[in-house]
Order: C-alpha cells, then structure tokens, then sequence
C-alpha cells in the first residue's frame, strides 16, 4: 500500500508543502506546466529553489506576484501576509484581494484541469471559506476572503491537489498538526494562534503548541491536511521510500520545514 506522510512536526503552510512535494520528486515543469491550466499565469511567478535550513537541504517554493498595489496618492505599497509578500493591483479588474469564492470557483470549473484535481481543489478551498465565513458570522458566499482570494492561496491549493493527483497515493496519513502561538497580525489586527481560522479547520484533527510563539500552521496548510489525510499517527509501523524537505521562511532553534515520506505500509503479507 502507498502512503503519502505528512510529518508536521513544525507546522504546514502552502508554500512548504509544494516544496516538499517537489523534493519529493515530482517535476517541477510538471506543476508549473499544470497551473498555466488556471490561466492566471500573467498574475504571478513561481520559484523554485533547492535550499539549507538549520543544515537540512531541502526545496524552497516562493509564489511572487507581479502586479503592484497604487494608493490613491500614487504611493507603492507592499502588503505582507502570513507566509509570503503580497504585491495587490487594485488596477486589475480581477483584484487579487478581491476574488471570493465564486471567482475562485469559476477559475477551477473553467480551467483546463483534469475532474479530479478540479474535485480536490474545490473540497479544500470550501474547508477555508467554510471557517472564515464561521469566525466571521457572514453566508459563505459573502465573507470578503483576503487569504482566500489572493493569488498565492490559488497556487497553493490547486498546486497541492495537483501533486496529490500526480502520487495518488492509497492512503495519506499525518502526525499531529504543529501550529504554533503567540498572536499574528492580519487584516483584523492582532489574532491569536492558531488563528481562529485554522483551529476551526482543525477540528477533531490532533494538534500540538510547543514548538515556538509564532503561526507555524496556516488556513491553507491546514485545508491541505483536513481535506486530505485518512489517519493520524505518531507511531510509524512503514517502510520509508522516498523523503522530501520543504523549507518554510522562519529562522527558528528548529528547522522550520515540513517533511514529507512515500511509504509502503506493513499488510497481512509483508510490506507491499
């Protein structure tokens, strides 16, 4: 049996997790060749690096978006979010801070993807819409998504759908989930974590928080596990095949990295 493992031992964001699938071995022009099948490519560029951090080497994935933000008094500004800089055009008659679900779902449906990734995309974008239109008491369809509707969230979560589609694994399993504490600020202020997002999409999923007093698990990363895994478990009774290293962009006593296994699981027959 093929197991895709997530070992969150310091936390999941979008970002980690398409470096680490990468390192894991899918081809990079694969899923860049795939995500052109949004055709939203005009709006932002990937890069990929192979990276060192706290001595573990491993694959480093940036989304950069190329349009700047223009205030009113013609200043530039760059707004950052949870774990990537973000760059808005509020020139785009699409604004990138603007997309709610229904955009997000028209780019899917109309895309070039093949129905599954389509299917897995859409399961994991609803798992973050559903939270924040509960934390925020507004109808799902009205909840004014900043981290849903931003660029980067798109190529996150269609990017993971795609891996998965690509390693289709019979099982994907996961340790408990590192979020992290401390507060975040975020378009509302100062928010604790996990952010009240992310502890919504984690329910009756195993967490952990002790680790370090910032956000090591994101909305994203957290959709990616609830829509994804089958099991959760500390104890691991498989073979290791392959493991990839995706690199986060903390400096921590820690690595802050997300590790990924290709396993075989033990059956009544052996290892299969």
């Amino acid at each position: 049996m093929k197991i895709l493992y997530y070992d969150c031992f310091a936390g999941i964001s979008g970002d980690m997790n398409l470096g680490a699938m990468i390192d894991l071995g899918i081809e990079k022009e694969y899923l860049i060749n795939e995500l052109l099948k949004l055709k939203i490519e005009a709006e932002y560029d990937i890069k990929i690096e192979k990276r060192s951090k706290n001595g573990i080497h491993g694959t480093k994935v940036d989304v950069i978006l190329n349009n700047s933000f223009m205030d009113n008094h013609g200043n530039e500004h760059q707004h950052e979010a949870h774990h990537h800089s973000h760059v808005h055009s509020h020139q785009n008659t699409h604004n990138h801070a603007h997309r709610n679900l229904k955009d997000i779902e028209e780019i899917i449906k109309t895309s070039d993807l093949s129905e599954a990734v389509k299917e897995l995309s859409l399961d994991m974008f609803m798992k973050v819409a559903r939270a924040e239109a509960k934390v925020h008491g507004k109808d799902l369809y009205d909840v004014h998504f900043h981290e849903v509707g931003a660029v980067d969230s798109i190529i996150d979560i269609v990017g993971a759908a795609i891996c998965i589609d690509y390693l289709k694994p019979d099982k994907i399993m996961a340790s408990p989930i590192e979020v992290g504490g401390g507060f975040v600020r975020c378009a509302h202020g100062f928010m604790p974590v996990p952010a009240p997002a992310t502890t919504e999409i984690l329910r009756n999923i195993p967490i952990r928080s002790d680790i370090a007093p910032y956000e090591m698990t994101t909305p994203t990363g957290a959709a990616i596990i609830a829509s994804n895994v089958d099991e959760f478990k500390d104890k691991l009774d498989f073979t290791i095949e392959k493991i990839g290293y995706g690199l986060g962009s903390r400096d921590l006593d820690i690595p802050n990295v997300l590790r990924v296994y290709i396993a075989k699981e033990k059956t009544n027959e052996g290892f299969k």
